[in-house]
């Protein structure tokens, strides 16, 4: 009997990772076509500009940073956008558009007109993040809105790992031929996603009338304090990426091919369970809930990676995983909070243009991110892990009282 409901539980775990029938399964296809295109094109892109284009490091990432910029600040017009015509018809087009973009990179000769398609693709990319959230609330209502966020995300991290794993024959082939194909598969990619989006119901508009003169979002401070917050427990993202394989080098004698293991470990736990951490996020208590839970768990990865500087290559190697699995349970316990707050906070009519203000978190880790992860891990060691663990942990607290503080911040209303 034990074993029969054990088997049960596991079937329903599983049955759960799997989007419905309709529109979820056109929303979760769509996701993963997306991400395999972007992983594939992502894994490869930085390599080709330096060695096929000829421009530096530093060039580059100076060009992707404006890029990220220009990105940043085409969030909150998009979901604006989003709410006077409906999210599909603009989030189509993003797609459509970055289709044409990536096939403009073929013919990028100059490190100008590198940084200006650059930037063009990341208006779109950034675009999309709020129209994608305000059209997943518009289908399926604010409950069911965030289990659907959940396994579209676990789609998107496995598409990811499955595009970055088929670009290392790109790689070794080198040369502009190569880096062509990867552009054009990738455009390809994207129109694929217009397509398949072009199936998804039509949506309205969220505001009508008098409702557009309403005051900015921006100005709902309650709203963007919590932006805030969950932005700052986003950093686990250059942690991950950019923190902790900088410190296996400099701190540890582990062999830098464990990030290979650390980044695949971490695939696997977000496929496997984001589903199931955001159980009881779909509610304004249980999404602060899980937003604190993110803040403890985010803390106590530091002081397990900060170990790792200690003891053998093996125990070292060992207690880096272990710290990876805590921080990946932290990551997805965020990532569950942030949609249930980015969905209950907001006003309906209004979803779109407070998605786009949510997504502003996002800059906190895209541009404070990697000198802040940088400068306490590897600048100050140990003491940095011990500063950064306080600054998880006290933005999952603080998110959490802004939630549920009952002296509520009013929403702006129409003038």
């Amino acid at each position: 009997m034990s074993q029969s409901h054990t088997e049960k539980k596991r079937l329903r775990w599983l049955g759960e990772l799997i989007p419905e029938k309709g529109d979820a399964s056109r929303l979760a296809v769509l996701t993963l076509v997306q991400s395999a295109g972007t992983g594939f094109f992502l894994t490869s892109s930085a390599i080709f500009f330096t060695t096929v284009f000829g421009f530096s490091p530093t060039g580059v990432g100076i060009g992707l940073s404006v890029a990220g910029l220009c990105g940043f600040l085409s969030a909150v017009p998009a979901g604006m956008l989003a709410d006077r015509i409906g999210p599909k018809k603009p989030l189509l087009a993003t797609y459509t558009l970055l289709s044409v973009f990536f096939v403009l990179y073929c013919f990028v000769d100059d490190y100008a007109s590198f940084v200006v398609v650059a930037c063009l693709i990341s208006v779109c990319e950034t675009a999309g993040s709020p129209l994608r959230g305000a059209l997943t609330y518009v289908l399926f209502g604010g409950e069911k809105a965030t289990r659907v966020r959940a396994q579209s995300r676990g789609l998107f991290n496995l598409g990811l790992a499955l595009g970055a794993a088929t670009a290392a024959p790109a790689l070794a082939v080198g040369g502009r031929r190569a880096f062509i194909v990867v552009a054009l598969v990738n455009a390809c990619a994207q129109l694929g996603c217009a397509v398949i989006g072009s199936r998804l119901p039509a949506t309205d508009p969220a505001r009508r009338g008098s409702a557009t003169a309403s005051r900015s979002a921006l100005r709902d401070g309650r709203f963007v304090l919590v932006t805030f917050t969950s932005g700052v427990l986003e950093l686990y993202q250059p942690l991950l990426t950019i923190g902790l394989p900088l410190w296996i080098v400099t701190h540890t004698t582990v062999p830098t091919a464990l990030n290979s293991v650390l980044a695949l470990t971490n695939t696997v736990l977000i496929v496997l369970f984001q589903v199931a951490v955001s159980r009881g996020s779909d509610t304004l208590p249980g999404a602060a809930a899980a937003q604190r839970r993110a803040g403890y768990l985010l803390a106590l990865a530091c002081p397990v990676f900060a170990l790792s500087a200690y003891g053998p290559t093996a125990v070292s190697a060992v207690t880096l995983v272990a710290g990876v699995v805590v921080l990946c349970f932290g990551e997805l316990y965020q990532a569950a909070g942030s949609w249930g707050i980015s969905f209950g906070l907001p006003p309906k009519e209004r979803m779109g243009e407070y998605q786009g203000v949510f997504a502003l978190g996002r800059g906190v880790q895209q541009f404070l991110g990697p000198a802040a992860v940088t400068s306490l891990v590897v600048g100050l060691g140990v003491t940095g892990w011990v500063v950064l663990a306080v600054v998880f942990l006290s933005a999952g607290l603080a998110s959490r009282f802004l939630v549920v503080n009952p002296a509520r911040h009013p929403v702006p209303q129409p003038d």
